[in-house]
């Protein structure tokens, strides 16, 4: 199985290179008009920029996958500071087009947990199709939307899951066809399980983003690693790529839903090894808190296993 592994927003190991700054609605209504539309561009001209830096080091490293921040562009759904964010950053977005294709990164973006779905007030379903269409415009913006996953959570299950999940399947038609089209579904780690989240996604053709970490903190039932892994993997069939996990460590047996500093290898090796039964190619996420620095040492990790080969910086044949 050749896996391929990517981090999450921002590279620790390069200087002030965080892609997320933002401005906050209290400052914004401090600035007059002039002033505020200057700062919110020079800060999202920032953030792209941060955003190719990280880019030309995940190339350096030969790291295949890449999550892009949500926070590129601040206040770009506030509904009293909403802006044209795409306008006057046309050069940013076309150097980040051509570096994306010109090396394959294979791109994906996460929208916030109030992203959701399931909620009986319309104002949060509708607010959740403005974020989704952010995020699908942003990658469009770049050229890359066709090339790049936005994933979510089913959401929330207000007491009653089934009801919860009748929204879900009714609020999920007010999304454009081309932004649910770049979809993926993450399973829980307290909510919706592997299978509940599974089912949704073959119901909708939607693919699983499945999270290992999440399913070892709520697992299903009736349902194994066995049973979900095949139908997981399915989901992915027509999307021309491989399938792909979310994979973190515990912090500690007291707090397990928190995720580690780094990737623990005793914890992730019998998924790995479970997994190679089902596919030949895998991409894997990492969601560390040490991100870039927890992939370089997981990666050099499973090159001493026995029967695992490095095939570049990023990728390992299992």
């Amino acid at each position: 199985m050749l896996t391929s592994f990517g981090f999450v927003s921002t590279a620790l190991n390069l200087y002030e290179a965080s892609p997320a700054k933002t401005m906050t609605y209290a400052t914004y209504q401090k600035r007059d008009e002039k002033e505020r539309t200057a700062q919110l561009l020079a800060i999202t001209k920032n953030n792209l920029e941060r955003t190719l830096r990280v880019l030309h080091y995940c190339i350096a490293h030969e790291l295949p996958l890449h999550r892009m921040s949500s926070s590129i562009v601040p206040l770009a759904t506030h509904p009293e500071a909403a802006w044209d964010f795409l306008k006057e950053t046309k050069k940013e977005c076309k150097e980040i087009e051509k570096l994306v294709k010109k090396h394959n990164i294979r791109t994906s973006m996460h929208p916030n947990q109030y992203t959701l779905f399931t909620s009986p007030r319309k104002e949060v379903t509708l607010n959740a199709v403005k974020d989704m269409q952010y995020h699908y415009d942003l990658l469009k913006g770049m050229g890359i939307e066709d090339r790049s996953y936005i994933n979510i959570h089913i959401g929330g299950a207000y007491g009653d899951k089934p009801s919860a999940l009748e929204r879900f399947y009714e609020n999920i038609k007010l999304l454009p066809s081309d932004v649910k089209a770049r979809m993926t579904l993450e399973n829980d780690d307290k909510t919706f399980t592997t299978q509940e989240t599974l089912e949704v996604c073959e119901n909708e053709g939607i693919p699983l983003m499945f999270d290992y970490h999440h399913y070892m903190a709520n697992p299903d039932d009736n349902g194994s690693l066995e049973e979900l892994l095949p139908r997981f993997v399915k989901t992915w069939e027509n999307t021309g790529r491989p399938p792909k996990v979310h994979l973190s460590s515990p912090k500690d047996e007291k707090a397990y839903r928190s995720h580690h500093d780094f990737v623990s290898l005793d914890y992730v090796l019998p998924f790995f090894k479970l997994m190679s039964n089902y596919t030949d190619e895998l991409d894997v996420m990492i969601e560390a808190k040490q991100k870039d620095r927890a992939v370089l040492q997981l990666v050099g990790e499973l090159e001493k296993v026995r029967g695992f080969k490095r095939m570049s910086g990023g990728t390992i044949l299992m």
